[in-house]
C-alpha cells in the first residue's frame, strides 16, 4: 500500500493501524490524516513518501507520528485491511 491509497480509503476519518515499529515491535495507534491544529512550523528532514512512509496524528498521544507502510499489519477504517506479515 502506498500514502495515496491510504488516503482514498480513510479520507478525513478516524483510523486504526497495526504496523511494526523501526525496532521490531508491533504497534497499534489510533490516527488521522490532516491534522495542522500542532503544527509549530519548520519543515521535516526527509521526504516520507520516497520511503513508502506516511506522517498521522496520534490521536491518543496527541503527538505526530510516521507510519512506515512497508510494514503496516492492519488499517481499520470502516471496513478492515489486513496485509502480509
Amino acid at each position: 500500500m502506498d500514502g495515496n491509497a491510504l488516503r482514498k480509503i480513510v479520507g478525513n476519518k478516524f483510523f486504526s493501524v497495526v504496523f511494526v515499529k523501526k525496532d521490531g515491535t508491533v504497534r497499534k495507534m489510533l490516527c488521522r490524516l490532516g491534522v495542522t491544529k500542532y503544527l509549530k512550523g519548520g519543515t521535516q528532514r526527509y521526504n516520507p513518501a520516497a520511503l513508502n512512509m506516511i506522517t498521522v496524528y496520534d490521536m491518543i498521544k496527541r503527538q505526530y507520528r510516521t507510519i512506515n507502510l512497508n510494514t503496516l499489519r492492519s488499517l481499520q477504517c470502516g471496513l478492515t485491511y489486513t496485509f502480509g506479515g
